[in-house]
């Protein structure tokens, strides 16, 4: 899914001569309010895929993010596109990596997700904050393109190409704000998903999501 300014940020950065007769990816495709699935195909890939953990509209394919190289295989996509996925991933290193590797040598990945101040949103699940110091040190070892903040709502969005000769940067000691946890960390433990605050901001993103969902429904019948 994505929102109005992750599209703009993907029609600005996405040129077709990256796009044209290429093979593409978009990893959390599910279409909920907003797909760049159409101004891609308006470029004429030579293929692309939309994979999410489970079906719907823009899914062709059930693969959690995990699993890309093991599914798809080293190499395997010239663009790979990732919009608001990576907080929702709790081994957000694994994938990354399946991201990074799963991209052609020369190849383009461009993700968007979220940062500090964004309110919690499990989509099932809620976990991660990234920073732009956060993605320019993540993707140190891609030349970055373009790197910026969402400019309308706590975000961070990037463009980053894949060296011929890639040797892949070491992650295991990198923290990341976790709204789980509320600070910065290297890893969740189970253990907090019990905690009183956690448990409370779950129900009340609940609570929110229900009063939207009702409010449309009224809508809808208008």
């Amino acid at each position: 899914m994505c929102h109005v300014s992750c599209i703009i940020f993907g029609a600005k950065n996405l040129v077709k001569d990256e796009i044209s007769g290429m093979d593409i990816i978009e990893i959390g495709s599910y279409d909920l309010n907003g797909s760049l699935r159409s101004l891609i195909e308006s470029m004429k890939p030579g293929k692309y895929v939309g994979v999410d953990i489970i079906k719907g509209p823009s899914v062709d394919l059930i693969c959690r993010a995990e699993d890309l190289v093991g599914t798809f295989g080293s190499e395997s996509f010239d663009v790979v596109i990732s919009n608001e996925l990576l907080e929702h991933v709790r081994d957000w290193r694994k994938v990354i990596s399946n991201i990074k590797n799963i991209c052609k040598p020369n190849g383009i990945i461009l993700i968007t997700t979220r940062s500090y101040g964004f309110f919690y949103h499990g989509f099932p699940y809620d976990f991660w904050r990234y920073e732009l110091e956060d993605m320019r040190d993540i993707f140190s070892d891609f030349e970055i393109l373009v790197l910026e903040k969402d400019p309308e709502l706590p975000g961070v969005f990037v463009k980053v190409r894949k060296p011929t000769k890639f040797v892949e940067k070491d992650l295991s000691n990198n923290q990341l704000y976790s709204v789980v946890m509320n600070k910065r960390v290297k890893n969740i433990t189970d253990e907090y998903f019990w905690d009183f605050n956690f448990l409370h901001m779950v129900i009340k993103a609940k609570l929110r999501n229900l009063i939207l969902d009702t409010i449309n429904f009224l809508f809808s019948k208008i």
